[in-house]
């Protein structure tokens, strides 16, 4: 196992922390402060800035304008991203657009691909399901009906819904089969209803009633669903990764300044068991990351197909993050709640990615379900 990161692949990550440097979480609308939603939009201008770094392009080819990498440069800059809090729908619109790419048709990608990796054209994905706990693929109905689809069904906590261009909404035919639709964010028969996340951005509950979908604008090759929701987890991981990693390094710095009884909090044995024990957390959670990344990158075969990857990351993701927010908050004592600190902003964040990654034990069942699908000889 090699984990070295590629040449094009550190100079990704070097560019998102020159963009990201900018960044100020203590600056980062907080739901502590504001009632409903913390903002109506994404910062655009970080987005510009992204767009200008050629960051949003990272997974298209040349032809599209794009760098040409793959899962693993864009989870580096996902953690990038998370470190700073950045209210940019980075990881949504460049997974979208890469689906696109691999799976959908010509005029679409002609038309959609260089718009988007300039940041022109804004792409989301419905992911969630109608209820957040089922899959999302069966939330939506679609038949095709001559040169259009119709679209029916509810799909709940879209993320940046209302800022978007396009939602990549998946759906399931009549025979069985998932394809991908884009719907219009301004569309006849497309409805959204506002929710809210618990780091105060806006979600939205997408209906969609009898929505005429061109038939150019539906993905309806094999996997294409698969692929794109493996790529949607892992990167989640990888926001869960950089904000852990952030808050780790805001409670050591704390803990070695705060003192009582004359000394640092950090020489304490029972806040530097805890803080070890994070510390393991947040190793596992970048393994586990960055194996499931690899195997959506390079498509190499393994004992379980990358499904089972994933599942492990968002075992570890989802637990890890909590784990790490919740011993940061207690360490902190009171300073931790304070909203002057930007600790509290980190907490609400995490509980969104804990969300929507989705429990442990789910995944370990999807995981023991795989392992019984195919056994280890």
């Amino acid at each position: 196992m090699d984990f070295t990161f590629t040449e094009e692949q550190q100079a990704a990550a070097e560019a998102a922390r020159g963009v990201f440097g900018g960044v100020a979480p203590d600056a980062v609308p907080s739901p502590a402060l504001t009632l409903g939603a913390v903002a109506d939009d994404f910062d655009r201008e970080l987005w510009a800035r992204l767009g200008d770094a050629d960051l949003l392009s990272l997974l298209l080819a040349p032809e599209y304008g794009g760098a040409g990498l793959d899962a693993v440069a864009l989870c580096l800059v996902l953690r990038e991203s998370a470190k700073v809090l950045a209210r940019v729908p980075l990881l949504e619109s460049c997974a979208a657009a890469a689906a696109v790419q691999a799976y959908g048709g010509e005029e679409l990608k002609s038309d959609l691909l260089a718009r988007a990796g300039h940041g022109e054209v804004v792409l989301t994905v419905a992911a969630a399901g109608r209820t957040g706990h089922d899959s999302a693929e069966l939330a939506v109905t679609a038949r095709q009906e001559g040169d259009h689809w119709t679209l029916d069904g509810v799909q709940t906590a879209v993320p940046w819904a209302y800022n978007a261009d396009f939602v990549v909404v998946p759906a399931r035919t009549d025979a069985g089969r998932t394809v991908l639709a884009l719907v219009p964010r301004v569309h006849q028969g497309v409805v959204l209803a506002e929710q809210f996340s618990t780091n105060g951005e806006r979600l939205a509950e997408l209906h969609l009633d009898s929505a005429r979908i061109a038939a150019r604008d539906i993905i309806e090759a094999d996997g294409a669903w698969e692929w794109l929701r493996d790529l949607l987890a892992t990167g989640t991981c990888a926001l869960a990764l950089g904000l852990g990693s952030q808050v780790l390094r805001m409670t050591s710095e704390y803990t070695g300044k705060r003192e009582q009884f004359g000394f640092p909090v950090a020489t304490f044995q029972a806040v530097a068991v805890q803080a070890a024990d994070r510390y393991i957390d947040l190793r596992a959670m970048e393994a586990t990351l960055w194996q499931a990344a690899w195997r959506i990158a390079s498509g190499a075969p393994g004992a379980l197909p990358a499904a089972g990857d994933v599942a492990v990351a968002k075992i570890w993701a989802s637990d890890g993050v909590r784990r790490i927010v919740q011993t940061a908050q207690h360490l902190h004592g009171g300073f931790g709640a304070d909203t002057d600190y930007p600790l509290h902003r980190y907490h609400a964040w995490a509980k969104h990615l804990e969300l929507s990654l989705g429990p442990a034990a789910a995944h370990e069942e999807a995981l023991g379900d795989l392992l019984a699908a195919h056994p280890l000889g």
